[in-house]
């Protein structure tokens, strides 16, 4: 990888470029494009730091007319998202989906060689892999600013890429292809790229299955056989058949925190709407087996099955078809709320399975090995991963809700008040209901709305069966009562389906107390004959951060998952962690890869569940290249971390982390949490204001409509700081701690120790590099130039700014570089393309953000719009947004 961009991603970037150019003068004219090239020269030029440049690039911006903020802002959105598409084009080819340092990228074959070098047996790896249990959970996360209809046309222009790059013997081909390209930037160009309504959660969830569709499908299975000839290569033998190392889960649909649309009637959607698709689109694997499978020869199970028949595997097959068509028609009828009166449906994977593998093992045992490993095994392997549900849907739902069920019901018993109770009197209350073969809920219960929409979601569970859902997660989970709650109401309105429950931790306190809370509920006789000595916890990332910054909040969820682990294994106890982690670093994201190898030993023990949100469901799995390049960097961690996991920190590195943090939180905590002046200043230099018109997700921004900071979700609190380039939750209080570490004798040895040999730590460094750079005070300060007006405020402004200098300043030293990012140069390189597109947005930005103050909020729609297209184009040029 050379210094200078790509060859082959800087002509894609120019391509594209110039045809959105040509696009643009053909609507607006030539002069306006001159325009728009006018404001691309200043902003580089002031990239360049030439003197008064910046200036000039502002005074050109505040001088536009009314009538072309909107399309100015339209095209620098819509060149980033084409920068995005290019350089997606050029990770796909050259199979770099994530960032890594040169030679760091890990490859399964080398993975699989060192395991043997370290003395794995090829058994051991065969067995590893095929009882290996990744499940990556996709949430719908409203910073997705890209409308589906959009992301269509992406996807197509994508392979035009392809097509022109592999036409150099067809140039007829390639000339067709820049036809279809030209419309294709055409038609973008002419669609608008704000959804004008919210998407529901329904909306979401068919997003969600679109991604199944259109990538994974073909990915999954093209998957398992590279997986399939490694294993051959190396120890002789297949992947058994039934064997899914990775899996998918989703939230869409099923995530309630904080989410009033997502009712028990919208789950029963989306369950029905996930078999329907998943009907539809096995529909299409079977016509094609059918359509292929025209041998005679047979063994005598299948031909016991179907009878004497000239082509026994093509009558099997009729025979699952009509029962899988029925399956479709059961489940739209369903859905319109209409009788189905058609045969017998699919109702498990296993129905589904079973006549599959009897066509294998026949075509096995004739000899015909070859075709039974061909399209077949795709099939198998498909039907072994997506099931008949395509996904297992989790259910999110927060502690107090499930409290305030309890509190009216022993209210109504007669009982008294549940909330009024201690911990213990909770405890000993539960496990007695737990135990007691009596129905607790009278049959015609009169009881709120609010409790009687949880009581209807676990109704919903009791009438599904257990494949098609996830794990039942509460958030804000405090104490031992909060998961015994779901148990009990799970007997009670679940009826047999007894689904994982998982506490979810993400404060700082509730980690810190996480492993306390674990052990407590193990030592309760009556919970572990509930659980069949398996635990499920997940750890927040992204509130953690919010509530004691980034620092403190990594080392907490770290210390946490040791206890955890520490906990389970002395109760002889099967743990799975689920990571809640975001896109963002504030949110806990990053190379997927660095950040499973940074776990604690024995925290990734062959299962691992993991978030995967929003716009990253389409930059890791939105094509089925790069999706298949995301499933085996998840297959290597996973592998590596269970079979050479990394060491443990030594005592000295823990005291060192305990110090850090100790400052960092206490940093962090004096500017968000006391300085009085700080939430004034945040509603006044960010756009988190504006924010909430955007129609983003299906959830409501703020948890409730007053209050500070802590009243806002984490992704908007995120999104508003990254849009004005200060980044703040990422690096807030490290600054502090790393100066004061620095300052005394050996600091500077010990960090750069702690990072060449910790992982954890390197990995923390790693992400703060990164998102320094993405990061721009002279940009932020442009911001407060524009909206603020208070001395007070101005001075927290500028400390602010001298905080984050001071940290870039240990930074450098502490990874002992002469500028960010020396090691990698992609990122680099990527940012610095980005960023003349992404200035001129800023600063149309904050003027827009001045004259909508001014305005009282009444901007004209245009204007509004213009506003909204800057959040989506400065998303879209920084990547991981939210």
């Amino acid at each position: 990888m050379s210094h200078d961009l790509h060859e082959s991603l800087r002509d894609n970037v120019r391509i594209l470029g110039d045809s959105l150019g040509r696009t643009i003068a053909d609507d607006l004219g030539k002069e306006f494009v001159d325009r728009i090239e006018t404001i691309r020269a200043l902003a580089k030029s002031g990239r360049q730091r030439e003197a008064g440049s910046h200036g000039q690039l502002i005074e050109y911006l505040r001088h536009l007319s009314d009538s072309d903020l909107l399309p100015v802002t339209r095209a620098f959105n819509q060149f980033l998202n084409l920068a995005n598409i290019a350089e997606q084009h050029y990770r796909a080819r050259f199979r770099r989906v994530e960032d890594y340092k040169p030679g760091t990228q890990p490859v399964l074959g080398e993975l699989l060689e060192r395991a043997r070098e370290a003395g794995h047996s090829p058994r051991r790896l065969v067995e590893s892999l095929a009882d290996m249990r990744v499940e990556l959970v996709l949430t719908a996360h409203p910073t997705e600013v890209i409308r589906r209809t959009l992301i269509q046309k992406y996807d197509a222009i994508h392979d035009c890429l392809t097509a022109i790059e592999s036409s150099d013997d067809y140039p007829e081909r390639g000339a067709r292809a820049q036809g279809r390209l030209e419309e294709l930037i055409s038609q973008a160009w002419h669609t608008d790229e704000i959804r004008h309504e919210r998407p529901t959660p329904v909306d979401e969830a068919k997003w969600g299955f679109a991604v199944i569709e259109n990538s994974l499908w073909q990915a999954v299975p093209d998957f398992h056989r590279d997986l399939d000839n490694l294993l051959l290569e190396t120890a002789g033998e297949r992947l058994p058949l039934d064997a899914a190392p990775i899996r998918f889960a989703s939230w869409m649909g099923g995530d309630r925190d904080g989410n009033p649309n997502v009712t028990a009637k919208v789950t029963r959607e989306v369950l029905l709407l996930g078999r329907w698709m998943a009907a539809d689109l096995y529909l299409r694997d079977l016509e094609q087996l059918k359509a292929e499978l025209s041998m005679w020869k047979a063994n005598s199970a299948l031909k016991a099955e179907v009878g004497e028949v000239a082509e026994p595997y093509r009558e099997l097959l009729k025979r699952l078809l009509a029962r899988v068509e029925a399956t479709r028609d059961w489940a739209k009828a369903q859905l319109d709320g209409r009788e189905h009166d058609g045969g017998p449906v699919i109702e498990t994977r296993e129905q589904l399975y079973a006549p599959l593998l009897a066509c294998y093992r026949s075509l096995c045992d004739a000899g015909l090995d070859t075709i039974a490993n061909g399209v077949l095994l795709d099939t198998l392997r498909r039907v072994a991963v997506f099931g008949v549900t395509l996904t297992k849907l989790d259910l999110r739902q927060e502690a107090g809700r499930h409290e305030q069920v309890m509190d009216e019901l022993t209210d109504d018993l007669g009982f008294g008040h549940y909330r009024e109770w201690s911990e213990a009197q909770r405890q000993e209350f539960l496990l007695a209901e737990l135990a007691s073969r009596r129905p607790l809920i009278p049959r015609r219960w009169e009881c709120s709305t609010e409790t009687r929409e949880v009581i209807d979601t676990f109704r919903v569970i009791a009438g599904e069966h257990r494949e098609a859902l996830g794990t039942y997660i509460i958030s804000m989970a405090a104490q031992p009562s909060d998961v015994l709650t779901v148990a009990l109401l799970m007997k009670e309105v679940g009826g047999s389906v007894s689904l994982p429950i998982a506490p979810l931790f993400e404060t700082l306190d509730d980690l810190n107390r996480a492993g306390d809370v674990i052990n407590q509920l193990l030592d309760l006789p009556g919970y572990r004959v509930l659980t069949g000595d398996r635990q499920e916890v997940m750890i927040g990332y992204s509130d953690s951060a919010k509530d004691a910054g980034q620092l403190a909040a990594a080392w907490a969820q770290y210390r946490a998952q040791e206890t955890l682990v520490k906990v389970c294994r002395r109760h002889g106890v099967d743990l799975t962690l689920f990571h809640g982690r975001g896109g963002t670093v504030g949110r806990g994201g990053g190379p997927a890869h660095a950040a499973i190898l940074s776990q604690p030993p024995g925290s990734v023990n062959g299962s691992l569940r993991v978030t995967e949100q929003g716009e990253m469901i389409r930059f890791k799995f939105g094509q089925p290249e790069i999706a298949l390049r995301s499933m085996e960097i998840y297959a290597c961690a996973v592998l590596e971390a269970s079979l050479l996991p990394p060491p443990s920190p030594r005592p000295e590195w823990r005291d060192e982390m305990d110090r850090l943090a100790e400052v960092a939180h206490e940093a962090y905590v004096k500017v968000v949490r006391q300085d009085p002046d700080f939430v004034p200043y945040f509603r006044a230099v960010t756009p988190e204001g504006a924010l909430g018109r955007l129609p983003l997700g299906s959830r409501p921004a703020k948890r409730r409509q007053d209050g500070g900071v802590e009243t806002l979700r984490a992704i908007p609190w995120i999104f508003a700081w990254t849009q004005t380039r200060l980044m703040l939750p990422a690096w807030l209080g490290s600054g502090e701690a790393f100066t004061r570490r620095l300052d005394e004798e050996g600091g500077l040895e010990r960090l750069q120790e702690m990072r060449e040999q910790w992982p954890f730590f390197g990995t923390y460094l790693d992400m703060l590099e990164m998102l320094l750079a993405k990061a721009d005070v002279d940009i932020a300060a442009y911001y407060e130039h524009r909206l603020v007006d208070e001395p007070a405020l101005e001075e927290l402004g500028r400390r602010l700014r001298e905080r984050f200098e001071h940290l870039h300043a240990s930074v450098l030293q502490i990874l002992d570089q002469g500028e960010l990012l020396e090691n990698t140069p992609l990122i680099r390189q990527a940012i610095e393309v980005r960023n003349p597109y992404i200035d001129p947005l800023h600063g149309l930005q904050a003027e827009l953000l001045q004259r909508n103050r001014d305005a009282d909020g009444a901007i004209s729609a245009d204007l509004s719009r213009a506003l909204m297209v800057t959040m989506a184009g400065i998303a879209a040029g920084l990547r991981n947004t939210g």
